[in-house]
């Protein structure tokens, strides 16, 4: 196939892929002002769900047909042992040094007495996991969100946790194991099982209008949750409006 015919046959899948995208952008002047990107936004969101329906979602499933539960557990328990040292530098880099010495025990007690991580001991001797991540330690550094954005294949992000992708894979120590094919194979697993543990949480995007802003919301939500340890601030103009809207007033402009 020469290069112009390749492109084009590239082009042509890109163009049907991102068509997945049902909701068009909203006018200018009624988007979020969290995402400003919102046209482009939904042209990713379009590209990464049909994309995901040909190639990971059929993995997915048949990977959650073919292993038993046990196996897929210890297969998640061993990509979370493998995560740990993310958690490890951005516990003590947000001052957190409690919780960087039980991360710290965690990833010694899973990877000593729990072959590698396979079994997680550490979880029934108490020490329970905190995930952690750059974006997280930049947000308790005082530097903002940034807008809202669709990576391609990777999915939602902020601005902020999008510029600090490369930090997060530079912490993970298969990055730096030498087998090239075994370890590309790891991560192929790992990607599967991640995919597979999504599965269940598609139901909540059943009876949604419009999957790109069920998906947008939900993931800022889940940001602000996890930035501030389960305790976000409360939004007094959310609230307001809301009790406006039960008592059945319109909200103040």
């Amino acid at each position: 196939m020469s290069s112009a015919k390749f492109s084009l046959t590239l082009v042509s899948i890109f163009t049907l892929i991102c068509g997945c995208a049902s909701q068009p952008a909203a006018p200018p002047e009624e988007r979020s002002a969290a995402d400003p990107w919102e046209p482009l936004n939904r042209q990713i969101h379009g590209f990464n769900d049909g994309l995901d329906k040909i190639t990971l979602k059929p993995l997915a499933k048949g990977y959650q047909a073919v292993f038993p539960q046990i196996v897929r557990t210890g297969i998640r328990n061993f990509s979370s042992n493998l995560r740990t040292p993310l958690n490890i530098i951005n516990q003590f880099l947000q001052g957190k040094g409690k919780a960087g010495l039980s991360e710290t025990g965690r990833f010694l007690a899973n990877s000593t007495f729990g072959l590698l991580g396979l079994v997680d001991v550490a979880t029934d001797m108490g020490l329970e996991r905190k995930n952690e991540d750059f974006g997280e330690t930049l947000a308790v550094w005082g530097v903002p969100d940034g807008p809202f954005v669709m990576v391609p294949i990777l999915g939602p992000r902020t601005l902020r946790d999008a510029l600090v992708i490369p930090l997060n894979i530079l912490a993970d120590p298969l990055y730096y194991y030498d087998n090239a094919p075994v370890r590309d194979r790891i991560y192929f697993v790992r990607l599967v099982d991640l995919r597979e543990g999504l599965l269940s949480a598609e139901s909540l995007l059943e009876d949604s209008t419009d999957e790109y802003i069920t998906i947008r919301e939900a993931y800022l939500q889940n940001r602000l949750y996890l930035i501030y340890d389960g305790y976000p601030p409360e939004d007094d103009d959310f609230y307001d409006e809301f009790m406006d809207e039960e008592n059945g007033d319109e909200p103040v402009e």
